[in-house]
């Protein structure tokens, strides 16, 4: 069950990442793969900053913060 919460909680900051960053999704398996992604920036991110977060609500917080830093990066790779 925790993996597909946390299947859920990717697809959604990844979704929410993209309608941030460049106003739309990547469909379902590219907002999967940037959510998880964003998850583990986010988290290593926040940890950095000695932010701390708890349940599910901070976990999809810091998944979006990490999905939109990689998008960000991401675009900045593309424009180079």
């Amino acid at each position: 069950m925790q993996l597909l919460w946390f299947l859920i909680i990717g697809a959604v900051a990844g979704w929410l990442a993209g309608v941030i960053m460049k106003g739309g999704g990547f469909g379902l398996i590219g907002n999967l793969i940037v959510g998880i992604i964003g998850a583990f920036i986010g988290g290593y991110l926040l940890g950095l900053l000695g932010v701390s977060y708890g349940g599910d609500i901070g976990a999809l917080v810091s998944a979006v913060i990490g999905a939109v830093v990689l998008l960000f990066v991401v675009s900045l790779v593309k424009k180079a």
